[in-house]
């Protein structure tokens, strides 16, 4: 890999790791005190199977993100780094993806199942929800830029290579 490729694969590399970490740390800190009356309670990303599952996704992309920054640029690994960024932007998607549905539950609520919209009680709560979501996408993207550049250098698709 020629110096420029290596270095807007480290860059993309850095900005996904950025991403994910971000919407792991802004989820994490996701939480608020409601009182209603004489109610209160507390909402935070534990409450939700699906913002738990958002948590630990990226927080396994982030760690491993963290250690192909380190990875040689002419190891035999950079192949199965293709199949694991692949299989890791799918876990990616479908962590967002759950989270996004509980998020617009929480947002608008569900009137077939008489499910009430949260947003209006805790309002910070759900910004930042939703700014997770928003580096939880920006990850997604990142990801998917970088399954296509690591596709071009391991794996030569014009097989225009001499060895």
């Amino acid at each position: 890999m020629n110096k420029s490729r290596r270095l807007c694969h480290l860059l993309l590399r850095f900005l996904a790791f950025g991403a994910t970490l971000s919407g792991v740390i802004v989820m994490v800190t996701s939480h608020e005190r409601s009182a209603f009356i004489t109610l209160s309670s507390e909402v935070k990303y534990t409450n939700s199977s699906s913002l738990k599952y958002f948590v630990i996704a990226n927080s396994v992309v982030t760690v491993y993100g963290f250690l192909v920054l380190f990875l040689p640029p002419r190891s035999l690994l950079w192949r199965l780094v293709v199949v694991l960024d692949l299989v890791l932007m799918m876990l990616l998607m479908s962590s967002f993806s759950a989270a996004l549905a509980i998020a617009e539950v929480a947002k608008k609520g569900n009137s077939y199942a008489a499910w009430l919209p949260i947003c209006d009680l805790v309002p910070k709560f759900c910004n930042q929800v939703q700014g997770a979501l928003i580096a939880g996408f920006v990850a997604i993207i990142i990801y998917m830029i970088l399954l296509l550049h690591s596709i071009h250098n391991a794996i030569d698709p014009l097989l225009l290579r001499k060895y």
